[in-house]
C-alpha cells in the first residue's frame, strides 16, 4: 500500500517556496536584529537538556526571528530521534486531537519521515485519532519543519499532532500519555503557538506577559485560567499546556524565555500586532 505523504500547503506564502531562497530566508531569521544574531554553528553539548520548545508559527518575515532563538538553542545539542510537533487547528476540520500516522512530510528542503510506530502507539492510548484531514490545510506544524531541516537536515522523524480541542483536561491527558511514550526515547516536543492577535502593541505586551508568567512557572491550569479571564487571544494554549504537563512528567526543572516580540518589532506596524514567544523547557 502506498503511504500518504503531505505536500507543503503554505510554501511560497508563509515561507519561501524555493529551496535556496528558503535557506537564505531562514538565515535572515537567525541574523535579524530580533533574532539570536548568529547562525547555528554546531553542537557544543554532549547531552541533550531540552525536553520541549515553544515556537511561533506566523509567516517567517513576522515570527521567524523569534522562532530562530529556540532553534539556535537546540542546534547546540545532539539531535533527537523524533520531534513531536503539536499545533493548534485553525481550520476547524478533522478530529479533536488528530495524528498524522504514516508517510512523509515534504517541504522545499526535502522529506521528513513520520514516526509511524509512535503515532499508532498514541492512537491506541485513546487520546488522539488517526486523521489526515485536520493537517491538510493547517500551517502551525508545517512552518516548524524547515527550521528543523535547516539545523538537522532530514534524518530525523516527526510526530505531527493537531489540536482542535484545547481545554486543560484534553491537554493534561495528552501530555501525560506523551510523557509515558517518550520516557525512553530520544525526543523533542514542540508546541506551536502565537500569542495575542491583532491588538495594539502595548496591549500585546501587557496581556501576553500574564500568560508568559504561568508558562515560566510551568503551571498549565493557571495558564488556562488567565487566558480565559483576560481574554488573551493565544491560538495554541492546548499545545503549550500539553508540553508543560508532558515535560514535568519527564523531569523538567525550568522553562526559559528566550525571546518575546511582536510583528511590530520585526516587520509590521505597531497599531495592530501579533505576539510571538520562544521558550525552552529543560531538565
Amino acid at each position: 500500500m502506498r503511504l500518504k505523504n503531505r505536500n507543503p500547503y503554505v510554501a511560497g506564502v508563509f515561507y519561501d517556496g524555493e529551496k535556496e531562497l528558503l535557506k537564505k530566508q531562514i538565515s535572515w531569521c537567525f541574523l535579524h536584529k530580533v533574532g539570536p544574531g548568529a547562525l547555528p554553528n554546531g553542537i557544543v553539548k554532549n547531552e541533550r537538556e531540552v525536553i520541549s520548545l515553544i515556537s511561533p508559527h506566523a509567516g517567517y518575515v513576522y515570527s521567524g526571528p523569534v522562532a530562530a532563538h529556540g532553534y539556535y538553542y537546540i542546534s547546540r545539542e545532539p539531535k533527537p530521534e523524533v520531534v513531536v510537533i503539536i499545533g493548534p487547528n485553525h481550520t476547524g476540520i478533522g478530529a479533536g486531537v488528530a495524528v498524522w500516522c504514516e508517510g512523509e512530510w515534504l517541504t522545499p528542503l526535502g522529506r521528513v519521515e513520520v514516526d509511524t510506530e509512535l503515532a499508532y502507539m498514541l492512537v491506541r492510548e485513546g487520546v488522539a485519532e488517526k486523521d489526515e484531514t485536520a493537517h491538510m490545510y493547517e500551517h502551525s506544524i508545517e512552518v516548524q519543519i524547515p527550521f528543523l531541516q535547516f539545523i538537522y537536515q532530514n534524518n530525523f522523524k516527526i510526530l505531527p499532532i493537531c489540536m482542535l480541542i484545547q481545554d486543560y483536561e484534553t491537554s493534561y491527558e495528552l501530555g501525560r500519555t506523551l510523557a509515558k511514550l517518550l520516557s525512553n526515547r530520544s525526543a523533542l516536543m514542540i508546541a506551536s503557538t502565537d500569542f495575542s492577535h491583532y491588538v495594539p502593541y502595548s496591549e500585546a505586551y501587557k496581556k501576553d506577559s500574564l500568560a508568559i508568567e504561568y508558562i515560566i512557572k510551568m503551571d498549565a491550569k493557571s495558564l488556562e485560567k488567565i487566558i480565559i479571564k483576560e481574554d488573551i487571544s493565544m491560538c495554541g494554549p492546548g499545545p503549550v499546556m500539553t508540553i508543560l504537563e508532558a515535560s514535568k512528567n519527564l523531569g523538567a526543572r525550568e522553562c526559559k524565555r528566550l525571546c518575546y516580540a511582536t510583528s511590530g518589532d520585526t516587520s509590521g506596524p505597531k497599531n495592530e500586532v501579533v505576539g510571538y514567544g520562544s521558550f525552552v523547557i529543560i531538565k
